[in-house]
This record gives C-alpha cells, sequence and structure tokens, in this order.
C-alpha cells in the first residue's frame, strides 16, 4: 500500500485509520507521549482532524514545499564530494524530492519518521524508504532502549531503521510533534471551524420574521408561515396579508465567517509551527510588507522551523555515510537574494578569495568552466 494513500484514507474496515492506529502504537505506556486535552470534547484531536484545518495544511505544506528544491551536499572535512547513490536518490522507486517531503511531513504530523535501511553484501546502503509512522510500532528495553521495531507485521532490528524525531522528551523512545503537544489549541480551532460551518443550520437564529398587529391565534400563525415558506422555496412572488410585514434578519459577512476568531486560531497554529504570519495568509494589521520583511522572515523560517526538520534528515543521512563524512542541505538558492545584490556579493566574494568562479556557478546551478574560460573570467577588463 502506498505511504500516502494509507495516511490520507487507510483501509476502509477501520473507518479513518490515522486515528485508529495513531493511539493504538506502543503496548508500553513509556514508548507514548500524551498531552492532556482540555475541551468541551473528550476526544482526542488525530492527524486526520489536524489536516482537515486550513491552516494547518498550510504549515505543513510550507515545510514540505521549502523541504523537497533543497539538494543535499556531501563533505569530507570541508571539502565537497560527490556524493553516493543513496543520497542522491534514497529510494529508488521515488524521486528525491519525494523522500524528502515524506521525511518532513511524518515529522510535522506524527514527531517521527521512520526509513528502512537496505544494505549489500558489504553492507553498503543501497536503499532507503520511509515508513507511515503510524504502522510503526516500537518494543523497548526496560531502560526504554528500542530492541525491535515492526511495520506492517514485518520486524525489524534497530539497525535496520533510523529513527528521526522532531522533539525529544527525555525518557519517551518517540519524538513529539505540534499535533501532539497541543491538542488542546487545534481543538479550540477544530471547534470553531465546526460552529462556524453549522451556524446556518443548528444556531436557532431564524432568517427573518413576519410581523402584524393584528392578534394571531397560533393557527392562523402557523398557516401564514407554512404559505411564507411555500413561496419563497417555490421562488413566487409573496403576497402578505392582515397587516403583515417580513424583516429579514442579516448576518454580516465578517460575522458569518468569524473572521477574527479564525484569524486568531491561524496565529496560534503558525505559533505552533514556528511559521511567519504573512506566510499562512493570515491578516497582520499595522504592518506594511517590504521586500527586507521577506528576506528576514524567509530567513525566521529557516533558522527556527525548518532547521528543526532539516537537521534530523542531515544527521540520519551522515550516520549512513562512511568515516567522518557529512550531508548537510545546500540552502543558498532558498535564501537567495534579488539578483544584483547577489551577483555584487559574489563579485566580492570571488576578489576577496573567499570564492572560486565554479564554486559561485555551482551555487547557481550552472555547470563549472572549463580553464580558458575560468582564465578570461578572471582576466582584467
Amino acid at each position: 500500500m502506498g505511504f500516502w494513500k494509507d495516511v490520507w484514507y487507510g483501509p476502509s474496515t477501520e473507518g479513518n485509520a490515522i486515528e485508529q492506529r495513531d493511539t493504538a502504537l506502543p503496548s508500553d505506556p513509556s514508548t507514548a507521549l500524551e498531552v492532556p486535552v482540555r475541551s468541551t470534547s473528550n476526544r482526542s484531536v488525530t492527524t486526520g482532524d489536524a489536516l482537515g484545518l486550513s491552516a494547518v495544511y498550510r504549515a505543513i505544506s510550507i515545510y514540505a514545499i521549502a523541504s523537497k528544491q533543497l539538494s543535499v551536499d556531501v563533505f569530507r572535512g570541508s571539502t565537497a564530494i560527490d556524493a553516493p547513490a543513496f543520497i542522491k536518490r534514497p529510494d529508488v522507486n521515488d524521486s528525491f524530492p519525494a523522500f524528502i517531503e515524506q521525511s518532513v511531513v511524518s515529522l510535522a504530523l506524527n514527531g517521527n519518521a521512520y526509513w528502512l535501511v537496505s544494505r549489500d553484501a558489504q553492507n553498503r546502503v543501497t536503499n532507503l524508504e520511509v515508513f507511515n509512522p503510524l504502522d510503526v510500532l516500537i518494543e523497548t528495553n526496560t531502560r526504554g532502549k528500542p530492541i525491535r521495531y515492526s511495520y506492517m507485521g514485518t520486524d525489524y532490528k534497530p539497525s535496520d531503521i533510523r529513527h528521526l524525531k522532531l522533539l525529544r522528551v527525555p525518557g519517551n523512545v518517540k519524538g513529539l510533534g505540534p499535533i501532539q503537544a497541543a491538542q488542546a489549541d487545534l481543538r479550540g480551532a477544530l471547534d470553531t471551524a465546526t460552529y462556524a460551518t453549522n451556524w446556518f443550520e443548528t444556531s436557532g437564529v431564524p432568517n427573518g420574521y413576519l410581523k402584524t398587529d393584528t392578534p394571531l391565534n397560533a393557527d392562523d400563525a402557523a398557516l401564514l408561515k407554512d404559505q411564507w415558506h411555500k413561496s419563497v422555496k417555490g421562488g413566487t412572488t409573496a403576497v402578505l396579508d392582515s397587516g403583515l410585514t417580513y424583516t429579514p434578519i442579516y448576518l454580516s459577512p465578517k460575522d458569518a465567517q468569524f473572521i477574527e476568531s479564525q484569524n486568531w486560531n491561524k496565529t496560534q497554529i503558525a505559533t505552533l509551527f514556528g511559521i511567519p504570519l504573512r506566510m499562512m495568509l493570515a491578516t497582520v494589521e499595522g504592518n506594511s510588507m517590504t521586500y527586507a520583511n521577506l528576506q528576514d522572515e524567509k530567513l525566521q523560517l529557516v533558522e527556527f522551523g525548518l532547521m528543526g526538520y532539516l537537521t534530523e534528515i542531515e544527521t540520519a543521512f551522515s550516520e549512513l555515510l562512511p568515516g567522518s563524512q557529512k550531508a548537510k542541505f545546500n540552502l543558498e538558492a532558498f535564501l537567495r537574494v534579488d539578483t544584483a545584490a547577489r551577483y555584487a556579493s559574489y563579485k566580492t566574494a570571488i576578489e576577496a578569495g573567499f570564492l572560486e568562479v565554479d564554486e559561485v556557478r555551482a551555487i547557481e546551478g550552472l555547470d563549472p568552466l572549463n580553464v580558458k574560460d575560468v582564465a578570461d573570467a578572471n582576466a582584467p577588463v
């Protein structure tokens, strides 16, 4: 079964499989993190529930889209070397961006990501596969250390699995994700969304009222009301007698959408995931958008949000590389400034000896020049 098909839909016999498996993972209480839910509803907010909130989907997609744009470089010391095949394409059955996206989304949704590591006879890594984190069971020893991972009925040794964690809490074998940590905030957002959706059907507020100065008994009132409903539903012209007047009750679009409450929820979710509010497409009053704002917010997103995910992936890759080799995401393209400023900084770096022309071309995604081109490029004008 495909990774995403099972995450989104799950087996029909389980209803929403996301929720079912999420609550049934570890048999040992020490392997699970439980955050009390303070809400009018006693039901926990599952990953499926949370993804039904547009702000949560937006937050996770921001990390997924940002991360899968990046490439991974391999270094021996400070020298860049050619990356092995399992870094260039971790899963032979999927693309590199898809592998990174699935890893980041697993961490964002569940706080954990699991890679199955396949090796050849020489113990060299040949393939990595991202498991659905909701189907992974962990058996621990008396000290809380993993001794076996189980996935879809198959057992694996800890050496066969790379376990990535978003937030490590001492004493817990699993990582803690935003959705698992902020149950009360997410339940409040879900309650608000449900209330707004059901307002016109269940709020008890009528669409309008009929009024007359003539005294009416219950039967006359019911008859007039029925006649009014029939004329409105039939699309015909309503004729009012007995001095009746109809007054509609208007709910402004602002009130109907509960804009303030929804913006507040979006702010809470942006805070939860560590994403600048403008990137969540929320209303930010009192601030004007400038180029400097955009650059600062992009840097803020990387430093205090995205790096939490990327560092886990970098570390997992590095632990699979031989010797002292290290894997590192190349963030240059993602953080690049406008063309004129970028070229000016390159020129300064080349003149100061910090960069070579081919290094600049590599940052820009261009092939290296040949020796003659390099000499011509550095020759005085």
